[in-house]
């Protein structure tokens, strides 16, 4: 019994060992770490704050390539999201110009933006934005961080479902990854022209250049006159990559409030259902045996 146990053991062990060499293999390059999140797990939440940040980011560094065109202005202000006011997202909506029209001449016109409108793209066509990024236009945003993922094994999904260690963030933990994954290339690797090495992007070959730099944006200050948080890339990978999980997903509290009460109540009708079969069937249970002595009379 004992060598039976130490042989499974070890199977599972190897099985286990081996899944992420496997994932590796299909991903391309090195699995991305894990990230500790606000929003992970059954009871996580969006924090504001690194909302307003990684929105920061997205602003200043990769809106001049990136859209967002299933992002309005005025999912800022809503609940659960970066929590920016209605004055915020009036003003910063204003600062945008948004073609418009056609007008009674029949011509189309830019205008301040307004809250309702969605971020304007960078490039006026797909066609434009490949031609100004070496041929490939670079992809949206808005959703990427549920279109971006990796295989972290085939054994992971026995614990990934799991409600309260469960994990579905690999859109933000791969975005994290990329943008802190520039490096100088093994010396038997070719780099060719326009292209740059990115250990955890699929081939290593990326067309996009490294985004950001230590330092390029500068976040609010403390009462100390510090950064409330480090100014590295290391921080604006997470700050925007959560940003962009909330682009994907902005009712991911309300869901998992409701997923919450939907779970509590199924529990708490179970054990009414099962105090209620117990009820009727006990009563059912005593007709049966109060029959059974003339049963044993008449036989």
């Amino acid at each position: 019994m004992m060598t039976r146990v130490l042989s499974t053991a070890a199977l599972a062990a190897l099985l286990l060992g081996a899944a992420p060499a496997s994932a590796q293999e299909r991903h391309g390059g090195p699995i991305p770490a894990r990230v500790h999140w606000s929003f992970a797990g059954t009871f996580g939440r969006f924090d504001a704050a690194q909302l307003q940040r990684g929105f920061q980011v997205y602003k200043e560094v990769c809106s001049a390539c990136h859209s967002m065109k299933l992002v309005a202005f005025r999912n800022l202000a809503q609940e659960g999201g970066p929590d920016f006011t209605a004055g915020q997202v009036k003003a910063l909506a204003a600062t945008y110009q948004v073609k418009d029209g056609p007008n009674d001449a029949g011509d189309m016109f830019e205008r301040p933006g307004r809250p309702a409108d969605t971020f304007p793209p960078p490039f006026p066509n797909d066609q434009a934005a490949a031609a100004a990024n070496g041929g490939k236009a670079p992809p949206d945003f808005s959703v990427i961080a549920k279109a971006r993922t990796f295989s972290r094994g085939s054994l992971y999904f026995l614990t990934d479902w799991l409600p309260l260690i469960g994990y579905s963030e690999q859109g933000p933990d791969y975005i994290h990854a990329l943008i802190n994954g520039y490096e100088d290339p093994p010396k038997d690797f070719t780099v060719p022209d326009g292209g740059h090495y990115n250990k955890y992007y699929p081939g290593h070959i990326i067309a996009m250049p490294p985004p950001i730099t230590d330092g390029q944006v500068t976040y609010p200050k403390d009462d100390k006159g510090q950064p409330v948080v480090p100014e590295t890339v290391d921080q604006y990978g997470k700050d925007v990559a959560a940003f962009l999980m909330w682009s994907a997903e902005p009712h991911m509290m309300d869901r998992k409030a409701l997923g919450f009460r939907v779970i509590l109540f199924l529990i708490i009708l179970s054990g009414l259902l099962y105090y209620v079969k117990k009820k009727i069937w006990a009563d059912v249970g005593g007709e049966v045996h109060g029959l059974q002595p003339e049963l044993h009379k008449t036989y």
